[in-house]
């Protein structure tokens, strides 16, 4: 039977149909579905989210990302990792990101 592997070594990418810009110093995320912008699934980034979306290269593990960030912002460890697993499943929520293999 196939274990599944602990939600601090999962790897996520960011999908293939995802734009990133930056408009009026605010990251935003734009999903393309064949000639289409998504309206319903736009992104609006702050720092830290920002941060995590840069992070999120289907070769950093979870626990990683959660170290980058407390390595990088004033925050609690225990907020840091909360945050982090309820932005990565509203990511997953709005079909911005999907998992990759933990093989790095």
């Amino acid at each position: 039977m196939k274990q599944d592997v602990p939600i601090w070594d999962n790897v996520y990418k960011k999908k293939d149909d995802i734009v990133s810009r930056e408009i009026a110093g605010e990251a935003i995320l734009v999903p393309i579905r064949g000639k289409l912008v998504d309206m319903q699934k736009i992104f609006s980034l702050e720092d830290v989210a920002e941060y995590i979306w840069q992070n999120l290269d289907g070769k950093n593990r979870l626990s990683d990302i959660s170290s980058r960030v407390l390595q990088a912002f004033d925050v609690e460890k225990e907020r840091a990792e909360t945050d982090l697993l309820e932005f990565i499943d509203e990511l997953l929520n709005a079909e911005l990101i999907e998992k990759a293999g933990s093989e790095s």
